[in-house]
């Protein structure tokens, strides 16, 4: 969602099962525009051992467009298993397992715990138990 000019707003659960969401707020390249809503399906399977981008203001393949150089991915990560995500130069980032726990360069991080990295060309994921991570990448 990019509230641009501005945008009306309400969130709730229509099912039957409780709901966590995460809500993270990203800078716009250029204040102002046309308000902008979209959704789209992201399988499990699809960002299985590795990051898909989400969104993205990078012209990624896939991803919802957003108004700014940043880009959300996600990635399915089961116990044992870990990946690399390595970085363009001037780039930082945030990390939060939404379920499980990772290890990020030897540093362990819990379910909904953010890490900012900043100053690191690559970081390697492992998952100390299944996880489902998200990672903002954005120009620092």
């Amino acid at each position: 969602m990019s509230a641009g000019t501005g945008i009306r707003h309400s969130e709730h659960n229509d099912g039957d099962s409780p709901i966590r969401l995460f809500q993270i707020w990203l800078k716009p390249s250029q204040p102002g525009g046309e308000p902008r809503w979209g959704n789209k399906p992201f399988p499990k399977a699809d960002r299985a051992g590795a990051f898909v981008p989400l969104a993205s203001g990078r012209n990624a393949l896939g991803a919802l467009p957003i108004r700014t150089d940043a880009e959300v991915s996600g990635a399915m990560l089961n116990a044992g298993s870990e990946t690399t995500y390595s970085f363009h130069p001037g780039d930082a980032a945030y990390l939060v397992p939404a379920t499980g726990e990772i290890e990020v360069n030897g540093m362990r991080i819990e379910a909904r715990e953010g890490l900012v990295i900043r100053e690191e060309s690559n970081v390697t994921i492992k998952a100390l138990e299944d996880s489902e991570v998200v990672l903002i990448v954005t120009a620092a």
